[in-house]
């Protein structure tokens, strides 16, 4: 697979299907029967990540996982929850070993987070919310932030 490039390898990617595996949506403000407008919410988004190799070859299945909590800044309530688990199959091509799980980790989910944003903001406007459009996710931090931990981690497991 190697080019006339100096023989970098040929990376092959694509999408061969993009999915929400498990969404929820509760919305605790219309619950108790108050308004959107009621509220000062604090907004916090939690995301992760999950890549398994697929029974064909190179195929893969990478899910990112968003959780997004709001609260009242006022007294902490909740105003809603909203779990969206968005996966996608890609194939994989030509990327090294040693360079695959990085890969799988960030440009995999990178490719996918436009479409699960868009699903956050519509379901936040359907569900009687503004809409909302979360910032864009830093995936190569968030991917350093997991191996950091990771390393932290093993130190204590082997004590």
């Amino acid at each position: 697979m190697a080019e006339e490039n100096g023989g970098a390898p040929q990376i092959k990617m694509s999408v061969l299907a993009q999915f929400v595996r498990d969404m929820s949506f509760e919305n605790m403000v219309a619950q108790k029967g108050l308004t959107a407008s009621d509220v000062q919410p604090d907004i916090q988004v939690q995301v992760s990540l999950d890549a398994r190799k697929r029974a064909q070859d190179f195929q893969f299945d990478i899910v990112t996982k968003f959780k997004v909590t709001s609260k009242n800044k006022v007294n902490g309530e909740m105003l809603f929850l909203l779990e969206v688990d968005y996966g996608g199959i890609f194939h994989v091509e030509g990327v090294p070993e040693e360079q695959l799980h990085p890969f799988l980790m960030i440009e995999c989910p990178r490719l996918l987070f436009p479409f699960v944003r868009r699903i956050i903001s519509d379901v936040t406007r359907d569900g009687g919310f503004p809409p909302l459009n979360i910032d864009t996710v830093d995936f190569l931090a968030l991917y350093r932030q997991e191996i950091a931990r990771r390393a932290q981690a093993a130190p204590a497991v082997a004590n």
